[in-house]
């Protein structure tokens, strides 16, 4: 077995596929490759909690959602090998009665996308297990420039239906939840409420800076998704302008106090990173304190308090002064996390306990620490932002196949 992709050929086998067959292209490519029986994608559901394996209809496990020739089997990942790859961002080789089960992550920039999986007639050796894990990333790419042009991959990541309000409010945040960089980790997560509470994150990364937002609009269902809407797509808009921090907040905040009825608001903070100074400012509209992990110790990083967005136009908002030191995590959140009936969940306590895992897996344990301290029954969305602060000058990161050697697991 020798699964060297030839890359150009690979290449021009998914463009000549329609956008929905693009995996398929891949997939079959690598089978034959490989010589392997079987290779399925897997895909990680909005959840969080589980897997879904894709594939046609015909060949629909018991229990799968089918739609028209597609088929979704959702699989669960606690405890299982599933779960161990995304986690540890690491291959897996299983060897049993049946062959060799191979899998390998499908990532990009430690965005964990899904698991690539294949039954082997025999273990692979070093070399063929590195060009399977390549194989993965790879496919990460595929599925990246395709799912622009086709539902399947949202259809089968939607193991609970969506209201509307949930529709708006996906579109609001970042189309990948982490993002690996030299000087920094970053990754964010919502953990949604049984009725859309207006919860949003967002953040960009330029040649000069990193910019970190996350928003709580008042109210629930529709009509906070819509406020959200006008917060985060003005706050987009004066970022893509070029607008300095004090510009972007100000203007933000008089878009959504025109645009929306007396008594709606959104409370947030946006933080501007300058990535060569190293300096960092933050704008707070009213929002929770963040939370610092340092040198082992958890406090909130208490900041001046400005209005709301959208409470008064006009409003200019003060610059704070935001220090970051190499080796912090902050973890920037919503009331979601503390209030109602999450007012239970010792938030620094749980944060405390996550120091040695990466951000991706920080704001997971988080979100599952506030359903655990509501009986799996928010009142309120939560989202979290964590952020891991490196430091330094801008400059590559150590990686492989999609995801940072330096904060894989152990």
């Amino acid at each position: 077995m020798s699964p060297r992709f030839d890359l150009r050929s690979l290449l021009e086998r998914v463009e000549a596929a329609a956008p929905i067959d693009a995996v398929t292209a891949v997939t079959a490519e690598l089978a034959t490759l490989a010589g392997a029986t079987e290779v399925s994608f897997l895909i990680a559901d909005f959840s969080g909690h589980a897997l879904v394996r894709l594939g046609t209809a015909s060949r629909a496990p018991e229990g799968s959602r089918v739609r028209g020739p597609e088929h979704a089997e959702t699989l669960r990942l606690a405890g299982t090998v599933h779960e161990q790859v995304l986690r540890t961002q690491q291959a897996v080789v299983q060897t049993g009665d049946g062959g060799t089960c191979v899998l390998v992550p499908v990532t990009d920039r430690g965005d964990a996308i899904g698991v690539l999986e294949l039954v082997l007639p025999e273990p692979p050796d070093e070399q063929e297990l590195a060009d399977i894990s390549a194989a993965g990333h790879a496919l990460a790419y595929v599925i990246i420039a395709n799912r622009r042009h086709t539902d399947l991959f949202e259809w089968g990541q939607r193991t609970t239906p969506f209201s509307l309000a949930a529709e708006i409010q996906r579109r609001l945040l970042p189309s990948a939840f982490t993002c690996e960089a030299g000087q920094f980790t970053l990754a964010g997560w919502l953990e949604p409420a049984a009725t859309v509470g207006g919860d949003t994150f967002d953040y960009a990364l330029d040649r000069d800076s990193l910019h970190v937002s996350v928003s709580d609009a008042v109210g629930h269902e529709v009509g906070a998704a819509l406020l959200a809407t006008l917060l985060v797509g003005s706050l987009r808009n004066e970022r893509r302008r070029g607008l300095g921090l004090g510009d972007q907040t100000r203007n933000a905040n008089d878009a959504v106090s025109s645009h929306s009825a007396p008594g709606e608001f959104v409370t947030g903070q946006v933080l501007r990173v300058d990535l060569h100074t190293l300096e960092a400012e933050i704008v707070n509209a009213g929002h929770p304190f963040p939370l610092r992990l340092r040198d082992g110790r958890v406090e909130e990083v208490e900041l001046a308090i400005d209005l709301p967005f959208g409470v008064q136009a006009g409003t200019e908002y003060r610059l704070q002064r935001f220090v970051l030191e190499p080796g912090d995590r902050v973890v920037f959140v919503t009331d979601g996390m503390q209030e109602r009936n999450a007012a239970s969940l010792d938030v620094a306590a749980a944060l405390a306990a996550t120091a040695a895992l990466h951000p991706r897996e920080v704001v997971h344990e988080l979100g599952q620490a506030v359903l655990r301290a509501t009986g799996g029954i928010l009142r309120d969305d939560a989202s979290v932002v964590c952020l891991d602060w490196y430091g330094g000058p801008p400059r590559d990161r150590v990686s492989q196949t999609g995801a940072s050697d330096l904060l894989a697991s152990p």
